[in-house]
């Protein structure tokens, strides 16, 4: 398989795909995939990571909103990492990312995540293109430990939004009163690093040994259609079973 560039890969629907369609398929599987989420509480034997990147605009609080909406608020978490604390600072980069691992039975989403640390630190040149390639060596052997030692699946996201849909995103939380406190001047100027952070992502892909599910967000039904599908099919393969009544 060759190497991933962003630039080659598509933002928007296919053209034979049927909007109104599509979105009875994603109704149909919100409500699936709350039946599994209900299962994988109940077994208890699995955890499931849900890991969501993209640039600012790129619908991640829509993508959980619109993917888990249906599923129970207990065993459902979600974590957003923001700039690290002072006491965060002072320990290794992973350190806090860890602490939010999901247990066993339950779904954790990360609304941004560990790989900040090898995107926007790398793009400002916070760090050094040394600290970048250790660090996704222990990216990977973080998500490797998850995986085979606490039944941790892990499913990546890369949402992967246009330049002009970012503008026409960006532009929203200024026009429309209700997104007004999304709003971040900053996240404009991120906008004129543009072509840096796609280096980064493709680095990140092309670097992964968890696989990434790049989809295309410019349309957000699309979106929605494209998760579901990988979220209740990644479900669906745990073949779990609700535990037998205990005997008193």
């Amino acid at each position: 398989m060759g190497k991933i560039k962003i630039a080659d890969l598509p933002t928007r629907a296919p053209k034979e795909l049927d909007k109104s369609e599509a979105r009875k398929i994603v109704k149909q599987r919100r409500k699936r995939i709350a039946e599994l989420h209900q299962l994988l509480i109940a077994e208890g034997k699995h955890s499931v990571l849900i890991i969501l990147q993209g640039m600012d605009g790129s619908g991640k609080d829509g993508g959980t909103r619109n993917v888990f909406g249906e599923c129970a608020p207990y065993g459902l978490r979600t974590h957003s990492f923001k700039k690290p604390t002072e006491e965060e600072f002072a320990h290794d980069f992973l350190w806090r990312v860890h602490k939010q691992a999901p247990r066993k039975g339950e779904l954790v989403i990360f609304n941004r995540s560990h790989y900040e640390d090898v995107l926007i630190q790398r793009v400002h040149k916070w760090i050094t293109e040394e600290q970048v390639e250790k660090r996704m060596a222990a990216i990977n052997m973080f998500e490797d430990l998850l995986q085979f030692d606490n039944n941790t699946v892990i499913l990546k996201f890369f949402l992967n939004i246009s330049q002009e849909q970012q503008v026409i995103e960006l532009q929203e939380r200024i026009d429309d009163p209700e997104k007004h406190w999304k709003h971040n001047a900053g996240d404009w100027q991120e906008r004129k690093h543009w072509d840096e952070y796609m280096r980064c992502y493709e680095d990140v892909l092309n670097n992964s040994t968890t696989p990434w599910h790049i989809v295309p967000v410019d349309q957000r039904w699309y979106r929605d259609y494209v998760m579901t599908e990988i979220v209740q099919e990644a479900l669906e393969g745990l073949n779990m079973q609700y535990p037998p009544l205990k005997e008193v």
